[in-house]
């Protein structure tokens, strides 16, 4: 059929051509009878009756990206040419049309050409194959073209299955396993040993079968290595985790040697050494002796020694046994003496120390290197015992006033933030906490949504709260739960709890290349009624690009599914959920309770997380292995957390500052090695020249305690001082060189547990406590500044000064923006809040009350 924009149609009559074809399309004369039709690109005579001749036909061609593709075709004699594709012929506008002729045989040649874009291609893509044709005529008739098939091109990231590691016995044959990722065109499969490209025509030992497996006929000692599939095609390379394949050999005896001759003792020896071949790589020793004896005749005995020379050998023997048994006593005294007195001095410290932990906080203890947000105690050294993880918070009483102590009042001018609130005076009490953790559990697990709620009173901070509000907190962990004023309604009692849940917890499940970049989250009873949102704030671990991704805010359900509630940057104001992201923390603005996680999926290549690296040994070594662990993990509070309490029942020690790695959405694995070991003292039982994590062991974000071991051995005992270099690195992609230089005896470093326990805020405070801002005064600032000024002095800029101007939609969607920028300052400034800087804001904004927070009891 031909095309309609083209308004041609061709009718038969009579054995005749009847023709109509317009001249602004085809450049024809219209002319209409019964004889043939007049062109403006006319035959020549002796050619007018050959069909047209594909010179170039359109062929099958992969979109990759959102480049497009060009589709051409020639053709000769033609006068015109067209596109038709899946069916539809092509607009004309969009043909490419050059002309030329022949030179040998004087025919005109026709050439067209058809860019085809992605966006076309998926209008259609699940439904059936995207194809083009094209169509050529002359004054005798028409010719069609092949198809050409238009296929938008990829590579999946996750591989259908890939090689495991083995350890594989001399000449015996080896198959790794390699299934590639799906792909149009199909992946070709490589495959590498230590990065080397493998090639069976250079090695007949390697084979690589039809289906992409890696077989080596007989395994040598070369050949042990790690080994990596590898698989490409016209958009992407993907490499497969490396298999470490260990070629071993097992030990074999050599003959006997001839019997010695016999000895005093009148015994002969013979000997054989395990050398045919010699053990290596892993391989099994002999079995059985390799010194053999056998009594001699008493013809071939010699003379013995005298009597008097025996009873002096035993003399000897036993007074050095005496002196070593005495040695070991006194030791042992001595050692009990140390004990005893150190025992003393930490109880005298407790009693010390004991006294001065107000209102339940837990003071700071002394350490090497402080976490990225907790502030350090100057008098921490003075403080010399663990702090009391159960200490709760005691009742607020007293005057109303700023947490921080004034002394001292200020006469003020009366202005409006002066002003008397109505219904006269407040009395306000704290929420208390319940008595016994354990109860408090039972409680909400008892509860058919709280049946997965882990009884974990370590990880849970809990409280009772009122229309004051509160702060829930989980030390050490970055996570936090605001609850403000007035988001309890007035007349209601909740009980809160605040949770992180571990993996063996709750699994979150993930999609494709989604990524884990939270922890997971939960704060409840969910359905509880809140009047204003409370403020979640939690750690993140990417480079906060969001050009670079796309950040989802995700919610369990009742039903235990979990659903996207909040994409970031696209936040909907009318939304039950808001997010104010910053470089190391997410801060959730929800109205309703539950079990949240933020998930990532990468938009480009350059988007990355951040790893924090954390190298561990043991605090006291008996033997010649030394090993070291180097854990790479999401850099969160709660996973350092984590990871201090497991290395510290492993009893192990960290030894140096944590360091921060960007790791990339590259598809490349990150690798580990160790350098630099003084060869005389030390080597390292590594065979390879470096450890590697598969990439999606770590994007995934779901194994929360990677890590990797080196295991050194040094020549004796005698040895402690250790130099090396550690490496960590992602394949073309961004490294840390370590330098370590340090004794392994004699450290004298404090515990790990003191570099965490920086952190000493009280798990729970409820009412005035909690907060930096004293009611009463967070009354007055609202109330002046939530009515719109024709200056602007009002919330508005309080929010510009305070560098929160880019949520001031979501801020001028609540009935008291004012409060809302308040509670997102108390979120961020709990640690570190400072009143007078806020009282400073105030002042620029114009309220010369801002020293209102500087008041007296009889104001309070």
């Amino acid at each position: 059929m031909m095309p309609l924009h083209l308004a041609p149609f061709v009718r038969w009559r009579s054995g005749l051509v009847l023709a109509w074809i317009c001249l602004f399309t085809f450049g024809f004369t219209c002319v209409g009878g019964e004889h043939a039709a007049t062109v403006t690109h006319p035959l020549p005579a002796a050619f007018s009756d050959l069909l047209p001749n594909f010179l170039v036909e359109p062929d099958d061609v992969y979109i990759v990206k959102n480049k497009p593709v060009t589709l051409t075709c020639r053709s000769t004699p033609a006068t015109q040419i067209y596109f038709k594709c899946n069916g539809e012929w092509v607009h004309q506008d969009q043909h490419l049309i050059e002309r030329d002729v022949d030179p040998a045989t004087g025919l005109p040649v026709m050439q067209v050409k058809i860019d085809i874009s992605r966006q076309q291609v998926e209008k259609i893509f699940g439904l059936e194959d995207y194809w083009c044709q094209c169509v050529a005529w002359s004054t005798t008739g028409t010719q069609k073209s092949q198809k050409a098939y238009v296929r938008i091109a990829y590579l999946r990231k996750n591989f259908e299955e890939e090689p495991l590691g083995k350890e594989v016995a001399l000449d015996q044959e080896v198959l790794l396993r390699c299934h590639p990722p799906e792909g149009v065109p199909p992946a070709e499969v490589e495959w590498q040993r230590n990065e080397e490209l493998i090639d069976p025509k250079t090695d007949p030992n390697f084979f690589i079968t039809e289906d992409h497996n890696l077989i080596i006929k007989q395994a040598r000692l070369a050949d042990t290595g790690n080994y990596t599939c590898v698989a490409k095609n016209i958009v992407a390379r993907r490499k497969s985790s490396s298999a470490t394949v260990i070629v071993y050999v097992d030990g074999g005896w050599s003959e006997w040697s001839k019997w010695s001759p016999c000895g005093v003792d009148c015994t002969m020896w013979r000997s054989r050494e395990c050398t045919q071949p010699t053990p290596g790589t892993r391989g099994k020793d002999c079995q059985g002796l390799d010194l053999q004896s056998l009594n001699c005749t008493s013809e071939q005995c010699p003379q013995t020694a005298s009597g008097a020379e025996d009873v002096a050998l035993y003399v000897g023997i036993v007074a050095v046994a005496l002196c070593l048994t005495l040695l070991l006593i006194i030791l042992v005294l001595v050692y009990r003496r140390k004990k005893e007195g150190l025992d003393a001095d930490v109880a005298d410290s407790s009693i010390l120390t004991t006294g001065f932990q107000p209102m339940g906080i837990k003071p700071s203890k002394p350490g090497v290197w402080a976490p990225r947000r907790a502030a350090r105690s100057k008098n921490s050294h003075l403080l010399t015992i663990q702090p009391d993880l159960t200490t709760t918070t005691t009742s607020y009483q007293g005057s109303l006033r700023s947490r921080h102590e004034v002394t001292g009042k200020f006469s003020m001018s009366n202005g409006p933030l002066l002003e008397p609130l109505p219904n006269g005076s407040h009395t306000l009490h704290n929420g208390k906490l319940p008595s016994d953790p354990n109860a408090f559990m039972d409680r909400l697990s008892s509860q058919t949504y709280f049946k997965t709620l882990p009884r974990d009173t370590v990880n849970t901070s809990y409280g009772t709260f009122n229309f004051l509000g509160g702060r829930l907190t989980l030390p050490n962990t970055g996570i936090s739960l605001l609850i403000p004023p007035e988001a309890i309604p007035r007349g209601k009692i909740y009980e809160i709890y605040l949770t992180v849940q571990k993996n063996e917890d709750m699994r979150l499940p993930l999609a494709g290349c989604q990524t884990l970049l939270s922890p997971v989250v939960s704060c409840g009873p969910p359905g509880v009624v809140l009047t204003r949102p409370v403020i979640l704030s939690m750690d993140h671990c990417f480079d906060a690009c969001l050009e670079n991704w796309a950040i989802r805010l995700k919610k369990q359900s009742y039903e235990g599914t979990w659903e996207d509630v909040l994409q970031l940057g696209e936040d909907v104001v009318s939304e039950p959920y808001y997010c104010q992201l910053e470089a190391e923390t997410c801060r959730v603005f929800t109205e309703q309770l539950g079990r949240f996680a933020l998930v990532g999926e990468s938009l480009s290549m350059a988007a990355a997380k951040r790893l924090k690296l954390l190298l561990f040994a043991p605090a006291y070594c008996s033997t010649l292995e030394y090993n070291i662990r180097v854990y790479c993990m999401d850099d969160t509070q709660d996973l350092l957390k984590e990871v201090m309490q497991m290395e510290r029942q492993l009893g192990g020690r960290l030894i140096d500052e944590p360091h921060v790695l960007l790791f990339k959405d590259s598809y490349h694995n990150l690798r580990l090695s160790i350098h630099d070991m003084p060869q005389t003292h030390w080597r390292s039982k590594l065979l390879a020249g470096y450890q590697e994590i598969p990439f999606y062991h770590i994007w995934s974000g779901s194994q929360r305690t990677l890590h990797c071991t080196f295991t050194l051995e040094r020549q004796n005992l005698s040895i402690c001082d250790l130099t090396c270099t550690l490496c960590v690195w992602q394949v073309e992609g961004e490294g840390q060189s370590i330098s370590l230089d340090f004794n392994i005896s004699k450290d004298i470093r404090p515990l790990d547990s003191d570099f965490l326990m920086m952190d000493n805020c009280t798990p729970a405070l409820a009412g005035p406590s909690a907060f930096q801002i004293p009611y009463l005064i967070r009354q007055k600032i609202c109330s002046s500044l939530d009515a719109p000024c024709p200056n602007g002095a009002d919330w508005r800029l309080l929010a510009q000064r305070l560098k929160l101007d880019r949520h001031m939609s979501f801020f001028a969607s609540k009935s008291s923006p004012t409060s809302v920028i308040l509670d997102l300052w108390e979120a961020q400034h709990f640690h570190s809040g400072n009143l007078n800087q806020l009282a400073a804001v105030m002042a620029e904004i114009g309220k010369q009350e801002a020293m209102i927070f500087l008041v007296s009891d009889g104001e309070c």
